[in-house]
């Protein structure tokens, strides 16, 4: 069985069992968390769509990780104008485990 959720502004394709990288969640670790936004249930040939979530389907996940993805540097220059500008940015993350999936 594998579901559609929703959370933090990005679409996740997930399966029990599976471990994912999600926007930031403000939960501890260790903590069992409910995604009750889920937009599609499928398990072998039936599917189930949402419009735009499905009724009583929900995800559960435990909460392994919160952390910080690489940095990524950010340069912007114009030439021959002695214009340089330096900037870094690193994403928080939590690292989530799917427990189970009900529809």
């Amino acid at each position: 069985m594998y579901a559609v959720i929703k959370t933090g502004g990005k679409q996740y394709r997930v399966v029990a069992g599976e471990k994912i990288k999600v926007e930031q969640i403000p939960a501890e670790v260790g903590a069992e968390i409910t995604l009750d936004q889920v937009l599609m249930v499928g398990e072998g040939e039936s599917v189930k769509v949402g419009a735009p979530i499905v009724v009583g389907a929900k995800v559960t996940a435990k909460v392994i990780a919160q952390g910080r993805h690489p940095k990524v540097n950010i340069f912007k220059m114009r030439r021959r104008k002695h214009y340089q500008k330096h900037q870094g940015h690193r994403q928080n993350y939590t690292e989530i485990e799917i427990s189970g999936i009900s529809a």
